[in-house]
C-alpha cells in the first residue's frame, strides 16, 4: 500500500515575478529602460561605467529578487542599500522624473495587465522618490 502525501501539502504560491512572466519580462523591461537612459543627458552621467551592461544586470537582478524571483542579487551584492548606493549621485526631482519617464516607457512596452502595471509602477514611483537626495 503506497502512502499519499497529506492533503494539506499545497504547491507554493506564485509570486508577482512568476505572474508577470519571470526573468524574460524583467529582462525586457530593464533593457528598454536602459535604452532610454543611454541617450539621456541628465541621467547618463550617473552611470560612470563606459558600458551600461553591468548597471543593467544589477538592476535586473535586483528587480527579479524584489518581485519574488531568484535571490542572486543578494548572493552577489548583499543587502540592496539603495540610498547608500545612490548617495554619490545628485538625485533631484528632475532626475527622478527623467528616470520615471524611461521606466514608464519600459512598462508600456512590457504588455502587463493593468493591475500588474499599476503594482509595478507604484513600487518604482515610490522607490524613485525615496532616492531623491538633492534639493531641486
Amino acid at each position: 500500500m503506497t502512502q499519499q502525501p497529506p492533503q494539506s501539502a499545497q504547491p507554493p504560491a506564485s509570486s508577482f515575478y512568476d505572474e508577470i512572466g519571470g526573468a524574460d519580462t524583467i529582462r525586457r523591461i530593464v533593457a528598454r529602460f536602459y535604452e532610454g537612459v543611454a541617450g539621456d543627458a541628465l541621467l547618463r552621467p550617473m552611470y560612470p561605467e563606459a558600458d551600461l551592461g553591468p548597471a543593467e544586470e544589477r538592476f535586473r537582478l535586483f528587480l527579479m529578487q524584489y518581485w519574488g524571483g531568484p535571490s542572486t542579487y543578494s548572493e552577489l551584492r548583499g543587502h540592496p542599500r539603495l540610498r547608500m548606493r545612490h548617495a554619490p549621485y545628485p538625485v533631484d526631482e528632475a532626475a527622478r522624473d527623467r528616470w520615471l519617464l524611461h521606466f514608464r516607457a519600459a512598462l508600456d512596452d512590457a504588455g502587463l495587465t493593468a493591475e500588474q502595471d499599476a503594482r509595478f509602477w507604484d513600487y518604482v514611483t515610490h522607490a524613485a522618490t525615496f532616492m531623491i537626495n538633492t534639493p531641486g
